[in-house]
């Protein structure tokens, strides 16, 4: 085969390719519309809808237990109640000590998510119950599929995520979920600092409702707060693709990857135009998370972040089954990104 032929295939097999890929993406959109549409409204009661609330002091939260305290984590004895077959790792939900309900999940997110859920609960955002446990056992667990590889035989298992399945909140997921562009906090620093940390946490899955069909990592919770009143609480319900590379394909990016994390630090902040901040960040929705951010937003997020401890920051590591060695390397660059936005931060608007 002469070189015009071969490079005659070779721009043919291109060109299928985008094709393809076009393809796969219009099928996709095409379904979450009709998911959507087919979901009719959401059936929200709440009369109140919150993004964010002061955390106070945060240099005196503790990261090691995280949202849900140190007398919130899960108690065992564990028992099996289902298992869970949707989703990319495996998981399955269990009860403990105290009748709680738990999603049991392993996988290599099972770190990125406990990490990342302490650091943005820290900074004022809402978050999921979640811990890392070491080991434990689950009884009672029998037929299982996906999970069959993380629970043995004798019902012992290691490294999980746990996370608290409250049956008190209503709990609107994927076609009731809220998306980057469709929400009451368009235009808000609050909102703004909600992306700052996804990408300074190099989250690259950054799936909305708009991407149902292939399901939605954002979520609309609604928790009582007091007689006769409710209130809707925006959140990310998957941080699993954090604390790696960010990037927009799969060759790009990765998971719980210290030094792929250290070695894209120094891209982080990209620069400063006018009164605007560029990231070198890139996602599954670069465009809606990385542009629009003022200098403004930054130094509104950093007077929060800036007072996390490198204490903190270990604790939370730690807590999340990171190596001493692993948390050195994420604690010194998760601090040097903070150094990025605090110079930009003190950047004056021109």
């Amino acid at each position: 085969m002469d070189l015009p032929t071969i490079a005659l295939v070779a721009l043919a097999a291109l060109a299928a390719l985008v094709l393809g890929v076009a393809g796969v993406r219009l099928a996709w959109r095409a379904a979450g519309l009709y998911l959507i549409h087919r979901a009719g409204p959401r059936r929200l009661k709440a009369s109140r809808h919150v993004l964010w609330r002061d955390p106070g002091a945060v240099e005196a939260l503790n990261l090691a237990a995280g949202p849900g305290g140190p007398d919130g984590a899960p108690r065992p004895p564990f028992r099996f109640v289902e298992e869970h077959l949707n989703g990319s790792q495996p998981c399955v939900s269990v009860t403990d000590a105290r009748g709680r309900r738990w999603r049991v999940k392993w996988g290599e997110e099972v770190r990125s998510e406990n990490v990342a859920v302490r650091l943005v609960w820290a900074c004022g955002y809402f978050a999921e119950t979640t811990y890392f446990v070491e080991e434990g056992r689950i009884t009672g667990a029998d037929g299982l599929q996906r999970a069959r590889e993380c629970i043995r035989e004798d019902c012992t298992f290691s490294e999980a995520r746990f996370e608290l399945d409250d049956p008190a909140v209503r709990k609107l997921f994927e076609e009731h979920s809220w998306a980057w562009n469709d929400n009451p906090f368009l235009g808000t620093r609050e909102l703004h600092g909600l992306k700052i940390l996804v990408m300074l946490l190099s989250n690259w899955d950054t799936k909305d409702r708009r991407d149902v069909a292939r399901g939605s990592n954002t979520a609309i919770f609604e928790h009582d707060v007091g007689a006769w009143r409710r209130e809707a609480r925006y959140l990310i319900t998957d941080w699993g693709g954090s604390m790696g590379r960010w990037g927009s394909n799969i060759v790009t990016r990765g998971r719980w990857d210290p030094e792929g994390f250290e070695a894209q630090t120094p891209d982080f902040v990209a620069g400063v135009d006018g009164e605007s901040v560029r990231f070198g960040y890139a996602g599954q929705r670069t465009g809606d998370v990385a542009e629009g951010i003022s200098i403004a937003d930054v130094r509104w997020l950093c007077r929060y972040l800036g007072r996390l401890t490198d204490a903190q920051l270990r604790e939370a590591l730690s807590a999340s089954g990171a190596s001493q060695e692993d948390a050195a390397v994420f604690s010194r660059a998760i601090r040097a990104r903070i150094a990025q936005l605090q110079e930009a931060g003190r950047t004056p608007p021109r």
